[in-house]
């Protein structure tokens, strides 16, 4: 599918829907949890229907009633799944769920889309190991398809965490572990991922200590009862709508966001007002509005999923702009540092690809052809920069924005974008 993009005035109040983090995790802590729990305002998308049907092969049964879900879990005894799990595009349900799964006594088979069989999984494969339990890949290069067996136990092991959802699946499901577990981090990317993780902890009155990032110990033999819970609006899907905002100077107000959340993009409203827009605070609510942005050194490492969205911004702002300290993001579902810089070179961007990051200059960008290549974040960033260049842009695999954020391009539109999905 073919998105079509024409340069716009933009301003409206949208509402965000919910994280899509906080519900990935909210499936998971209430399947492992005994009795029915109930998670309102999830978000509706690809990757967390990929999390139910995981969570639900895993032995959860799993209901959408109105805008909740209610989960009756298997209070942290999973079975062993009837088939392979296919988790779709979904690397957070891939790696959380190989922890779950190492639970179980049999064997479980991981596998997902092409990307995901790309994506890396080696150090928790080697941790699941070291911890009792059984996981190797299938074509023995650390990537799915794997093949996981517990019953793991807990213990100690080191966790090199390049992505923070190594170290989140060990924590969701490591106090369900027969014995206590002490992960010590050799390195530990996207910091705020892992402190939504423990907001989650919190909320179920676990027992762990968290040394500053450095280790974590879990008691062992804990449980998980049943919870009523309400996902926080994403900020990852409302950077694009301020990213918008800033590069086009108009004003969006964003409902259902709660500055106090954990989630790390909430930095990107600090980050673009330290750069020049108005942005203004609220309950429940931030409004941001464009006033012309300057160029900065931008350090990205808590906030990979933003990279696409701000690359984009920064062809907009005065000077130089840097975004460095990420190399994490050439992980994703494609390397967001080389994709987003061969496709806005296409428009005609100043800009170069550091090892963990980019340099970028402010350009004029004008409308063209570009390449989506599947990935929810670089089509959506894409869009804002074809709503701010002259002529038309056109971004195939369009359809990859279901994956997080399925009314993005209606929610644009309600507010006034020239943007439209057409048949290849």
């Amino acid at each position: 599918m073919i998105l079509k993009v024409r340069k716009s005035s933009t301003s409206g109040r949208v509402k965000i829907p919910g994280s899509k983090s906080h519900t990935i995790r909210g499936l998971f802590f209430a399947s492992l949890a005994k009795g029915k729990s109930e998670i309102k305002n999830p978000l509706i998308s690809g990757d967390a229907e990929s999390a139910i049907e995981t969570c639900k092969a895993l032995g959860a049964k799993i209901q959408m009633l109105g805008d909740k879900y209610v989960i009756e879990g298997f209070n942290g005894e999973p079975s062993t799944p009837c088939d392979v799990i296919n988790v779709g595009n979904s690397g957070t349900t891939l790696r959380f769920g190989t922890v779950t799964a190492a639970l179980a006594e049999g064997y479980s088979v991981f596998t997902g889309d092409y990307q995901i069989r790309k994506r890396p999984l080696g150090a928790l494969l080697k941790a699941v190991n070291n911890l009792g339990g059984q996981a190797l890949s299938t074509r023995n290069n650390d990537m799915a398809p794997v093949i996981v067996k517990g019953k793991i136990k807990g213990g100690f092991t080191d966790l090199d965490s390049i992505t923070s959802q190594y170290l989140s699946a060990l924590l969701i499901n490591a106090p369900l572990f027969e014995k206590d577990t002490e992960i010590n981090i050799t390195r530990l990317n996207e910091i705020p991922y892992v402190d939504i993780t423990l907001w989650w902890l919190d909320k179920f009155g676990i027992k762990y200590e968290n040394n500053n990032y450095k280790s974590f110990y879990i008691k062992g033999g804990q449980r998980y009862n049943a919870i009523d819970a309400t996902i926080p609006g994403d900020f990852s899907s409302a950077t694009f709508f301020a990213v918008q905002a800033a590069i086009s100077g108009g004003e969006f107000t964003l409902e259902n966001l709660d500055i106090n959340d954990p989630q790390g993009d909430k930095e990107v409203f600090s980050i673009l007002g330290d750069m020049g827009a108005s942005v203004k605070v609220e309950d429940g609510s931030i409004t941001i509005k464009g006033n012309g942005l300057k160029g900065r050194e931008i350090d990205m490492n808590a906030i990979p999923d933003a990279l696409p969205a701000m690359a984009v911004a920064a062809c907009f702002a005065e000077g130089v702009t840097k975004l460095v300290n990420v190399p994490q993001a050439r992980l994703k579902e494609t390397d967001r540092i080389k994709v987003m810089c061969e496709e806005l070179s296409k428009m005609g961007a100043d800009i170069k690809e550091l090892e963990d990051g980019l340099v970028i200059k402010r350009s004029n960008l004008k409308g063209c052809r570009l390449k989506g290549y599947d990935d929810h974040r670089i089509v959506m960033a894409l869009s804002l920069a074809g709503l701010n260049a002259e002529g038309e842009t056109t971004i195939d695999t369009a359809e990859a924005i279901k994956v997080t954020f399925p009314e993005y391009v209606e929610l644009m539109k309600n507010s006034g974008a020239d943007m439209d999905f057409v048949a290849e």
